[in-house]
């Protein structure tokens, strides 16, 4: 692809929103002008019935909680990380309670945080929260969130407006990952651990929701339509990014809702100055949303998104050669055009009036898709790039330029659950009870065959059912008990598999003293085994290698997947400790302070992971004497037995107006019981990221510095993986709102330019050779300058 022709799309399109939306705001305007001009006779009179029925229209359109409708304001976070843990959340409980009185591990991202830190990535946005951690191959722009060191195949559940992203491709990267756009995104409630167990199945690590932009982030209080209009661009490889969104209330019941992006990233370079291949892509995006509310209390939504990815993921040889199977430091590997179309769309049916103590129910149905077509463009064992001669074929894994692959998901689910309150000798009580669903159905196809093996191709059905009443005694005590019903069902060829289980979770919280609240919980999760890992079989292809093992299949190969049947649901039983902090007007009047600390451990029964086996002995085929090594010849994923992971998370904030500072962080450790050895999933286990900023000219100027500081995880099996770096990142932003409507931003990340790798890279086999690929897009970019403005149009 054109990085620097993509680059001018993106800069020519946003310039292209902002004169049609000029010349759309001028016509509206002479539009609603020229009757008045012609006639002149409107009296003063009329002038002030007229604004009385417009106030009167937006008040019955309002929602019922401002904050609800505080991210269309344009104009930089007034209380910054404490106004964010005051946000509505639902992610714990189902219910509405502010995050920071939430007897759990949640977080709250809103969408002034997101716009403030202008993100290429999820990654960008999420890295600054505990107990979280990314990993994002530069060539790929799928993200997987990794959550007190659990990720993969679903133990982290992903969330875009209520519908799961299961999306799974075996290979060189991780085992679970999601397409979505920043700009897309309005707000993200996160919940560590199991204790969001009845949000849905299989989230032993946590749960991520993501909530698109709607028409509350854009139209602000008063108006009947609005418009949103940002641009921006980066150093570090030229990217631009150009949005617009916009909404209008047709009607008192009828709410319409839209928007587009589209992001051009080039190229960009590391912290050692080494430009990082295939890490530019372009993406084009929309949504479209209609609100309805045909009755009083009722509330109809439906919504569609869709994203489009254009990216090429492979690495080219870092240096020239000859030979057909270059030197194993600058080797590196086939590389695929990617076309990626992801497809989300929702129906949702809320109903909730503050009289009705029955019945305040939600109702949402959805289905998601992921395609991927993959072409191959480039292969680093011939000079020529992979062009193969007539009548050759390549070998069985770098194949030629021209082969093809796919990967396919749809998932369709279901989500219902209603809340009934009632008091009884004291207490009051909400009773939310409900069930959920969502099917998986996934098809490849590789002109070559190996992604038939490593990402086969089945149906898996997961359901469940919960009931938990939340208690409150007064205004100091609280408990949560909940219990959850799971089963799984899982079809591939001849091979099925089925299970259930009932998880508990218990929740006590006690407020001794007005903003002071201790907590305890404990909260069980669990996990179906995913097609993969239930009926991979097949051989590992051989790509040239000098040797070869037999396998079950009938075709040898480097080694033999193996399936099992057998395997059983993995379980999170996790023990918490917790206190919410909240006080105001502490030292000056208006000032605010918020902290949510918590140590936890989760215990990890029957945890799945590959493991290999059977060492046999098989010569060389090279020249000389006869050579032999041993090599395992099985991988299968196995229940490898209990593994544990604990530790400290927390996050304080403290908010004088004028100025602003704020901690987060986690220290984590984990341990696989037969072998002492840690989880190589845990990414970062010790993270301190430090936030202080000051606030001028009546908080119109915001500047902030930001310290991102975290250790390597080097217990982990260094023969199987190259550990990821520790690295100290220093960011600074610049928001500024010169009118209500405009706001400008600028921000420079990684200012020491710091060269750092994020996650520990798989090493390929005996030798400590890496699987490059992984290696060469892993580190991520060095120093950026970026900048963008967001304008905002709206009238009555």
């Amino acid at each position: 692809m054109s990085s620097r022709a993509g680059s001018a799309r993106a800069l020519l399109w946003g310039v292209s929103i902002v004169a049609l939306t000029f010349g759309y705001v001028a016509a509206v305007q002479a539009q609603s002008a020229s009757p008045q001009i012609e006639s002149g006779q409107q009296t003063q009179q009329d002038k002030q019935k007229k604004r009385k029925k417009n106030a009167k229209r937006q008040n019955q359109q309002a929602p019922k909680d401002a904050a609800l409708n505080a991210n269309a304001q344009v104009t930089p976070p007034a209380r910054g990380g404490a106004q964010t843990l005051d946000t509505i959340t639902v992610a714990a409980t189902k219910t509405e309670e502010r995050a920071i009185d939430a007897l759990a591990p949640v977080s709250v991202i809103t969408q002034e945080q997101i716009q403030t830190q202008q993100p290429r990535r999820i990654g960008e946005i999420l890295r600054t929260v505990p107990g979280v951690s990314l990993q994002e191959r530069g060539d790929d722009p799928s993200t997987s969130i990794n959550i007190r060191g659990l990720q993969d195949f679903g133990r982290v559940a992903v969330v875009v407006d209520g519908a799961r992203q299961n999306y799974q491709r075996t290979g060189h990267n991780a085992n679970g990952a999601f397409f979505l756009d920043p700009e897309l995104i309005g707000g993200i409630d996160l919940v560590r651990g199991p204790t969001s167990n009845i949000y849905g199945s299989g989230a032993i690590g946590g749960l991520v929701s993501f909530r698109t932009k709607d028409i509350d982030d854009v139209v602000r209080p008063g108006e009947r339509w609005g418009v949103d209009i940002s641009g921006s661009g980066k150093s570090n490889g030229f990217g631009g990014m150009g949005s617009i969104f916009g909404g209008v209330r047709a009607h008192p019941t009828v709410d319409v809702f839209g928007g587009a992006v589209y992001r051009s990233q080039p190229n960009y370079k590391d912290g050692a100055g080494t430009e990082i291949g295939n890490t530019g892509n372009d993406v084009a995006a929309g949504l479209l949303k209609v609100t309805t509310r045909p009755a009083d209390g009722h509330t109809v939504k439906i919504g569609g998104i869709f994203q489009n990815f254009q990216y090429d993921v492979g690495q080219f040889n870092r240096g020239p050669t000859t030979a057909a199977a270059p030197a194993a430091a600058i080797a590196g590997t086939s590389v695929y055009a990617s076309d990626v179309s992801n497809y989300t769309g929702t129906l949702n049916w809320k109903y909730s009036k503050p009289d009705d103590q029955i019945f305040d129910w939600n109702i949402n149905l959805y289905g998601n898709r992921t395609d991927q077509d993959q072409v191959k463009t480039y292969n680093q064992r011939l000079t020529n790039g992979g062009i193969c001669p007539a009548g050759t074929f390549g070998n069985n894994i770098t194949g030629c330029t021209g082969d093809r692959r796919g990967y396919l998901l749809d998932t369709i689910g279901i989500d219902v659950n209603n809340t009934s309150r009632f008091g009884l000798l004291g207490w009051n009580n909400a009773l939310t009870y409900g069930f959920d669903a969502f099917r998986d159905e996934v098809s490849t196809f590789d002109t070559r065959g190996n992604s038939n093996v490593t990402t086969p191709g089945g149906v898996r059905t997961v359901s469940g059912a919960f009931v938990q009443l939340k208690s409150n005694y007064s205004t100091w005590l609280e408990v949560i008990s909940a219990v959850r019903y799971d089963r799984y069902e899982l079809e591939s060829g001849g091979t099925n598999s089925s299970g259930d289980r009932l998880s508990p979770k218990i929740t006590l919280g006690v407020t001794p003293v007005a903003g002071f609240t201790p907590y305890v919980s404990y909260a069980e999760g669990y996990r179906a085994p995913s097609i993969t890992e239930t009926v991979i079989f097949g051989s590992h292809a051989t790509g040239g290698a000098p040797f070869s093992v037999p396998c079950p299949s009938g075709t040898p190969g480097l080694f033999c997947f193996l399936p099992n049947p057998n395997l059983r649901p993995e379980i999170g039983k996790t023990k918490e400790v917790g206190v919410n902090l909240k006080y105001d007007n502490i030292i000056w009047a208006g000032d605010s302070f918020r902290g949510k600390i918590n140590y936890f451990r989760n215990d990890l029964v029957d945890f799945i992971d590959q493991v290999a086996f059977n060492p046999i002995r098989v010569q060389l085929q090279v020249p000389g004497p006869p050579t032999f090594t041993t090599v395992n010849q099985f991988i299968q994923f196995q229940n490898t037995g209990p593994a544990f992971i604990q530790g400290v998370e927390g996050e304080l904030f403290y908010d004088a107006g004028n100025w602003f500072a704020g901690v987060a962080g986690n220290y984590l450790e984990s341990e696989t019981k037969a072998t002492g050895i840690g989880l190589s999933s845990l990414i970062q286990p010790h993270k301190i990221v430090t936030t202080a900023g000051m606030r001028f000219f009546d908080r119109k100027l915001t500047i902030s510095g930001q310290w991102i500081s975290y250790a390597a995880n080097n217990k982990v099996n260094q023969t199987m993986f190259l550990p990821a770096t520790s690295a100290d990142i220093f960011n600074l932003y610049i928001a500024y709102a010169p009118t209500p409507d405009i706001l400008i931003n600028f921000g420079i990340d990684n200012i020491t330019d710091k060269f750092y790798r994020p996650y520990a890279i798989p090493r390929s086999d005996s030798t400590g050779s890496t699987q490059n690929d992984v290696l060469f897009s892993s580190p991520g970019p060095g120093i950026t300058y970026k900048g963008g403005i967001k304008i905002h149009f709206g009238g009555a």
